[in-house]
């Protein structure tokens, strides 16, 4: 039978705890990179549906085609909502259109 000594026992909870202390580093900086990359996908795509705005809705319909719903709102506003599954995941981009068929503002959820 073995008895383990009072340093047996210590170097096995200090080798434990750098152990955690090293996953937890990896842990955290996977996470930072995973929010670094979903951030600079959201701006690129805030970037080429801003372009957009202030264009008329017939270049929306040329480039994006006829939207997947059109949704109007109390003060006359129009919404273009164009959807696209990806993974599993629902990508929708909307388009705010006044009354005079400009685009006047847009927005962008899940798509990557």
């Amino acid at each position: 039978m073995y008895v383990y000594k009072i340093h047996d026992i210590l170097y096995w909870v200090v080798s434990m705890k750098l152990l955690f202390c090293i996953l937890l580093v990896f842990l955290i900086t996977g996470c930072q990179t995973i929010e670094n990359k979903t951030d600079e996908i959201g701006k690129r795509e805030i970037q080429e549906i801003s372009k957009f705005l202030q264009q008329p809705e017939s270049e929306l319909k040329i480039e994006m085609g006829q939207p997947d719903e059109i949704m109007r709102d109390e003060k006359g506003s129009k919404f273009y909502i164009y959807k696209k599954k990806k993974y599993g995941i629902t990508c929708e981009k909307k388009f705010e259109i006044d009354e005079n068929n400009t685009i006047t503002g847009v927005s962008s959820r899940g798509c990557f």
